[in-house]
C-alpha cells in the first residue's frame, strides 16, 4: 500500500500567507470605496460645516431682502 504525504515546503508557506494578505488587502479597499471606514470623513464633515453657515448666511440675506419688499 502506498501513502502519499501531503507535505508544505518553504514556499508553500510563503504563497499561502500571500494569499491571505491579498485577501485582507482587497477587503480593506472595498470598505474604504464605500465609506464604512472613517478614513477622511472628518474633512467631509468639516466641508459640510462650513456650506451650512454659508447657506444660513445667505437664507438669512433673502429674509431680510424680503422683510423691506
Amino acid at each position: 500500500m502506498m501513502h502519499y504525504y501531503n507535505t508544505f515546503g518553504v514556499l508553500d508557506y510563503i504563497v499561502q500567507i500571500l494569499f491571505i494578505l491579498l485577501i485582507l488587502g482587497i477587503a480593506i479597499a472595498f470598505l474604504s470605496r464605500s465609506g464604512l471606514m472613517n478614513t477622511g470623513n472628518n474633512e467631509k464633515l468639516v466641508a459640510m460645516e462650513k456650506d451650512i453657515v454659508e447657506i444660513k448666511k445667505t437664507v438669512e440675506e433673502i429674509k431680510e431682502k424680503l422683510e423691506e419688499i
